[in-house]
């Protein structure tokens, strides 16, 4: 495997110093892009050559850019029409990846006469198909929705397939679609056939992938070897410490003072997702909430919008984690903290990117702060934040008087609390996330309860598998963070709530 060059022999190179179409050359110009970032650099150049391409570089380095050029300039060269099928796939672990990707290939490809298009999980898989048998000439995909039309859609054409596309490989197999990928490599043409695999981390699976998927000698280029962090350059990063029962509290004060900014909160849990959303809408903190169980048109329409607003509050959970370019994000809030710093760094990856600053706050409690000797291996620096007592709004009494009066903030509260449980159960750094050592009153607290609901969850490890988290066969979570798990039973007791009163109406 070759090495690509120093990182310095590429530093501000302008693209229209790159042997491009007019076409393209307008199109890069009309996006506001004059000089390549550094993965652009010094990818484009061998990309263009025909080269295969082996890359590694953290997220918000302009990636995307990278690979789509390329494709679309073989595109043109080849002057590829509807009748001659698919020269490009670009498979992408999620939904939301899969929406951006193809939100800049409109972009880019708005001057050429090729057609482009997506499948994916969630979509009308009817339109999808009839869409590849007139002729889809960039086809953007997501690895299950593209397995089943390779397989059984009649008159897709794809042995014209000049190159592949591979982002995000390390997240694609983490999610489970190792099989699927095997699959679709196999049935792909691979004669005269360009590879591109990108990877923020190198794994022996994304090193077994490259290996079925890419030439001999593909040319390796790591923008990250000589960094002295594993995230962005301009990127502020803390974290606060505070016990269970404070940790709601400082939240609601942190995004009260913060509402002309651009906010993205992570949550460990879809249940905590929702019910943070339901909770913070009702008492006049508006917010975004995204998740897995969401149907994709309403996950699609809060991604855009949150992408398009000046300011606001998106929670989520790590399904918005991945790859995903939302403009101008101010803060990063780890309000549950991830279980692995890779997990940690595509998290804050959302913020300071391209060259722009941004910050992040990861909350801890004390028993947690194990976690930052393994952030400190992984070249994260961190400082720690102090929050004055003083100042953190003191709504505990409102907030447990509204959990027992309203039946549904009530019902998804308890929600929230049981899922929480759940997927602190199931981090692997188990001596650090031990579950057994919470305060169950004060997590209790955190959700609004002044006692502690009864709750029944599932503790212990799942065998892998991939594991929908919507009504599609696209986009899995892990399978360890699912709700419902055929594990030892741990029962958590206490006495039950006897909240009532009318059921909440707001935006879900």
């Amino acid at each position: 495997m070759l090495d690509g060059p120093a990182a310095n022999e590429y530093e501000r190179v302008p693209f229209n110093s790159l042997p491009l179409s007019r076409q393209t050359l307008d199109a890069v110009q009309h996006m506001g892009f004059e000089t390549m970032t550094e993965v652009q650099a010094r990818t484009i150049p061998p990309l263009l050559a025909g080269k295969d391409v082996l890359g590694a570089a953290r997220t918000g380095s302009g990636k995307t850019i990278a690979f789509l050029v390329p494709s679309v300039e073989m595109l043109h060269s080849l002057r590829f029409k509807p009748a001659n099928g698919t020269g490009v796939v670009i498979i992408s672990p999620t939904r939301e990846l899969a929406l951006q990707i193809l939100g800049v290939v409109k972009d880019l490809m708005a001057g050429h006469s090729q057609t482009f298009g997506i499948v994916m999980g969630g979509a009308n898989r009817k339109a999808e198909a009839d869409k590849l048998v007139k002729g889809v000439n960039l086809l953007v995909a997501t690895p299950g929705r593209l397995l089943d039309h390779l397989q059984n859609t009649k008159g897709f054409v794809f042995k014209n397939l000049k190159a592949l596309v591979i982002d995000e490989a390390d997240r694609i197999l983490e999610v489970g679609f190792e099989e699927e990928m095997k699959q679709i490599i196999k049935i792909l043409p691979n004669e005269n056939r360009q590879s591109m695999l990108f990877s923020a981390t190198q794994t022996t699976k994304v090193t077994d992938l490259a290996r079925i998927s890419l030439r001999t000698g593909p040319l390796y280029i790591n923008v990250d070897q000589q960094k002295d962090t594993s995230t962005a350059e301009f990127l502020e990063q803390g974290y606060v410490v505070c016990d269970s029962d404070q940790r709601f509290l400082l939240l609601f004060t942190f995004l009260k003072r913060n509402l002309k900014k651009k906010v993205i909160v992570f949550f460990s849990s879809c249940n905590s997702v929702s019910y943070h959303a339901e909770l913070l809408n009702y008492i006049d903190v508006p917010v975004l909430d995204l998740h897995g169980k969401q149907k994709q048109q309403k996950r699609t329409n809060t991604f855009f919008e949150f992408c398009n607003a000046q300011s606001g509050i998106l929670l989520c959970t790590d399904v918005a984690a991945r790859g995903l370019d939302i403009p101008k994000v101010d803060w990063i809030i780890q309000f549950d903290p991830p279980d692995d710093p890779r997990d940690y760094i595509h998290r804050v990856g959302r913020t300071a990117r391209a060259g722009k600053a941004g910050k992040s706050l990861l909350f801890l409690l004390p028993s947690e702060l194990g976690f930052l000797r393994f952030l400190k291996v992984a070249k994260v620096p961190l400082n720690e934040y102090q929050f004055p007592q003083r100042k953190v709004a003191d709504v505990q009494r409102q907030l447990e008087s509204l959990i027992s009066k309203n039946h549904y903030l009530n019902t998804t509260a308890r929600d929230g609390y049981r899922s929480y449980l759940q997927a602190y159960a199931s981090y692997s750094l188990k001596k650090i996330f031990d579950v057994n050592k919470l305060d169950l009153a004060k997590v209790g607290k955190a959700f609004g309860f002044s006692v502690p609901p009864k709750v029944n969850i599932s503790v212990g490890s799942i065998k892998p598998k991939k594991v929908d988290d919507s009504d599609d066969e696209d986009v899995p979570v892990k399978a360890q963070k699912v709700d419902d798990g055929e594990v030892k039973k741990a029962y958590y007791r206490n006495r039950g709530d006897k909240g009532g009163g009318r059921k909440h109406k707001g935006r879900a």
